[in-house]
């Protein structure tokens, strides 16, 4: 008689505080250059448009990720070891780590997201194609702390960050980061997509595209933002910006007000003058022998790194 089928475990970790999510949101509103932070882009409708966002002809960063692990899987097994546990940092649709299973052939996975509704039905949608594979979801707000539950069980594993997620942390930020991801991975590796330096010409469609997707993916936040704060933002008062910084290395994402408008919350009020921006997101870009250093800050030792034809990514396996 064949096994009983696993179901998904959940634990939740992240928990709505709704007077901390307040202050945060109202300091960023109301400091000298307002701005939010990348998180709040991912609630549940958020969430749905980027993965919306990874299917567009000028979103170049998902398929030519998809094509480094489809050619190179092999090889990362070789690396990684088949059979690791596998730690999937800002799951979405799980989609990305489910592609990998044939070849990592990972005996557990863990699913880690701050969008638990999204996350729960990912992750059930995934355990029925992997009936026998131990899953855990895990809602939680890794951006500020990196610590699994015991749950996520013990023993070496595979931290898998793909999608150049990295980028949303400045260089400064990332290396704290990377040292938690490092802690996390037990004596494992970390499995890391990053987005490497190329032209403006195209970055700036990828962050702009010609439907608007990600046009509303960021005007939704201020929709979320509406919810979390009680604020009263008219998103026809806003339009989505998208720039590269040559300096920084990084593509920017903002809104900017079409018109001089007064947005109100509780406690709380700005107005804004037309043409004044809300800072949204970072996306910073990397030449290999930058991230490589990065990745030794941290305290990796051993690196290999693997990238398309083209130098356009690059997927490293840190240990």
């Amino acid at each position: 008689m064949p096994a009983a089928a696993r179901v998904p475990r959940f634990v939740q970790l992240y928990r709505h505080d709704d007077q901390a999510l307040k202050a945060e949101l109202s300091q960023g509103l109301l400091a000298a250059h307002a701005a939010l932070s990348p998180k709040f882009l991912y609630d549940a409708l958020g969430s749905r448009l980027f993965d919306a966002i990874t299917e567009l002809r000028e979103y170049y960063p998902t398929r030519t990720e998809a094509q480094i692990f489809q050619r190179h899987g092999a090889d990362m097994a070789e690396v990684l070891g088949r059979g690791i546990p596998l730690v999937d940092l800002g799951a979405g649709n799980c989609a990305k780590a489910g592609r990998l299973f044939g070849v990592l052939q990972p005996r557990a996975y863990v699913a880690v997201d701050i969008s638990v509704d999204f996350l729960q039905q990912s992750l059930q949608c995934l355990q029925r194609e992997y009936p026998q594979m131990d899953m855990l979801g895990v809602g939680m707000d890794f951006s500020s702390r990196l610590a699994l539950p015991p749950e996520a069980g013990s023993g070496p594993r595979t931290i898998f960050y793909p999608g150049s997620s990295i980028g949303n942390f400045t260089p400064q930020q990332a290396v704290p980061f990377l040292r938690q991801a490092r802690a996390a991975a037990a004596g494992g590796h970390l499995l890391i997509g990053v987005d490497l330096v190329k032209s403006v010409e195209l970055l700036a469609p990828a962050y702009d595209d010609a439907l608007g997707v990600t046009a509303a993916f960021n005007l939704n936040l201020l929709n979320h933002v509406n919810t979390l704060l009680g604020s009263d933002f008219d998103v026809r008062d806003w339009q989505h910006v998208a720039l590269f910084d040559d300096a920084q290395s990084r593509i920017e994402m903002h809104l900017q007000a079409r018109r001089e408008t007064a947005v109100v919350w509780p406690q709380g009020q700005r107005r804004f003058a037309a043409g004044e921006r809300i800072h949204t997101e970072n996306s910073y870009k990397y030449r290999t022998e930058t991230f490589e250093a990065l990745l030794h800050e941290a305290g990796f030792e051993h690196t290999t790194v693997w990238t398309d034809a083209r130098r356009w990514f690059a997927v490293w396996a840190a240990h």
